[in-house]
């Protein structure tokens, strides 16, 4: 008798379509900068606002999304996210003013990725499975760096062969594809296909719903952010979000286009990052298991600062072995800082106000990555180079593993959120 599969695990594959879309509708941006300047004369530092916007959006929408989804619903939510997703993106053929791709990409599109954050993943593994939670957190996770791999080369293959408004109805395309399934399988609760979470052995009543999230993820920041700690972890992300997403993850394709290198291969460059950073997160969660999270946010922070030292000495043409090199060797590093960081979370701010707060750290990322994207074209802009934004941000790193280093190792911050009392 062949032995029915769970449920679970087809929430879970929808649930990773999702956030692997998310993340390549995320990554988007550095395909379109050189050909949004070719047409209609936009800076770098014009197209690089819109982006920023988006990674603001993003940041500060994901400590809400928990609250939006105890309110309304998992699957409306992100149903909603990917519609939103689909008009920023879809909606950008039509423009002609730099201040409607602010709209589209930087509020429409920034809005709907943010609904779908990391807490999408951690709400729905936390409600459908008790066996493998943490394998499954971990796969969708890595959905990030999957994202990345699987848009990147396609994109800017479609951009090179029919335009960018190929791409960026594609990518539209993409997010409507996904509400289907959305509908169709995705379900708040197992409770409400007459299911038990995969693994559990006993049925757990649902909880309530929770009215006042929105005000205890604000009380959270609150009482958090009055401790040295906080503002360590969270400048420590903000300078990781610099680092990564705002800086490489949006100037590496337009940078190399600068040096002659077609931005094909480029972004099959940065979608190599994307493997990479799979190998390199899992393996982190191992060491942070292991080891010291002070430690390995020291190292990893130090490393990275490193290898940006040296890049832009990397970019030519076409790719050499240095280069790959250097691809490995940040791709290992991408988010390798997000196991120990939110360990130290975990342990300085307690088990469950800990996650709260690493909401409101991860804010602090996208806010640097936000920075960054802006920096980055602005002086790109005015001094017709990266060189100084690599260099910057090589720096920044070398502070942020100083930083790490010195959180403190004992509990005596840590911060104890009231649990809420609305229904």
């Amino acid at each position: 008798m062949i032995k029915r599969v769970h449920r679970a695990w087809f929430v879970a594959a929808v649930a990773f379509v999702a956030l692997v879309g998310a993340a390549g509708f995320r990554a988007t941006p550095g395909v379109l900068i050189v050909p949004l300047q070719d047409e209609f004369g936009w800076s770098r530092a014009t197209t690089s606002a819109a982006v920023s916007v988006n990674l603001v959006l993003y940041g500060l929408t994901a400590p809400f999304a928990a609250a939006l989804m105890d309110r309304f619903g998992i699957r409306r939510v992100t149903a909603v996210a990917l519609v939103l997703v689909a008009a920023g993106s879809g909606l950008t053929v039509f423009m002609s003013a730099s201040w409607q791709l602010v709209l589209c990409w930087g509020v429409l599109v920034g809005l709907g990725t943010g609904s779908m954050a990391m807490v999408f993943a951690a709400t729905v593994t936390g409600r459908w499975f008790v066996r493998h939670r943490g394998l499954v957190v971990g796969v969708l996770t890595a959905g990030g760096a999957a994202g990345q791999l699987v848009f990147l080369p396609l994109l800017a293959w479609l951009v090179d062969e029919y335009g960018w408004r190929s791409a960026s109805l594609t990518v539209g395309g993409a997010a409507l594809a996904v509400v289907p399934l959305i509908v169709l399988v995705l379900r708040e609760r197992p409770s409400d296909v007459g299911l038990l979470p995969y693994g559990a052995t006993v049925a757990q009543p649902d909880p309530p719903r929770n009215r006042d999230a929105a005000r205890t993820a604000l009380r959270a920041l609150s009482k958090a952010s009055r401790t040295k700690a906080f503002w360590l972890l969270a400048g420590g992300f903000f300078i990781c979000g610099a680092s990564t997403n705002g800086l490489v993850g949006t100037h590496f394709i337009p940078a190399a286009h600068d040096h002659g290198m077609a931005e094909t291969t480029a972004a099959s460059l940065l979608a190599l990052v994307g493997v990479f950073d799979i190998v390199g997160t899992i393996a982190s969660g191992w060491f942070t298991d292991r080891l010291d999270s002070r430690k390995l946010l020291g190292w990893y922070y130090a490393l990275r600062g490193l290898s940006l030292l040296v890049l832009p000495m990397l970019f030519a043409d076409s790719p050499h072995p240095s280069m790959l090199v250097f691809v490995i060797f940040y791709g290992l590093d991408w988010v390798a800082t997000v196991p120990p960081t939110i360990a130290l979370c975990r342990e300085v701010f307690g088990p469950t106000e800990g996650t709260i707060v690493f909401g409101w750290v991860f804010t602090a990322h996208q806010l640097g990555a936000a920075v960054a994207a802006t920096v980055a074209g602005v002086l790109r802009t005015s001094l017709g180079s990266y060189t100084l934004a690599w260099w910057g941000a090589a720096v920044l790193c070398l502070f942020a593993a100083g930083m790490s280093m010195s959180i403190g190792r004992t509990r005596s911050e840590t911060v104890r959120i009231p649990e809420p009392t609305g229904v």
